[in-house]
């Protein structure tokens, strides 16, 4: 019996043909490099205002970036390098 499946041509489901379709579109997009938002600069410049408070720590240390996952899902990523207690 597994012979004869092995001649058989096998279906590509259509669900599974727009799936890899839609992955080869995000791989795309994420490749052409969205351009960052205007207001980042100004969200860490604000940030590290509120840090400075705390902490003694330079703008080398805080990292904020924006990651567009999908249409309609970004993902804030804000990196802080503190000082070691001393």
């Amino acid at each position: 019996m597994a012979l004869i499946e092995f001649f058989r041509s096998r279906k590509t489901s259509t669900a599974q043909v727009a799936k890899e379709r839609l992955q080869i579109i995000v791989a795309e997009r994420r490749s052409a490099g969205q351009p960052a938002p205007t207001y980042l600069p100004q969200l860490k410049r604000d940030i590290l205002e509120v840090l400075r408070k705390y902490v003694d720590i330079s703008e080398e240390q805080v990292n904020v970036t924006l990651d567009q996952r999908e249409e309609d899902l970004s993902v804030l990523e804000l990196n802080v390098t503190l000082p070691d207690d001393k």
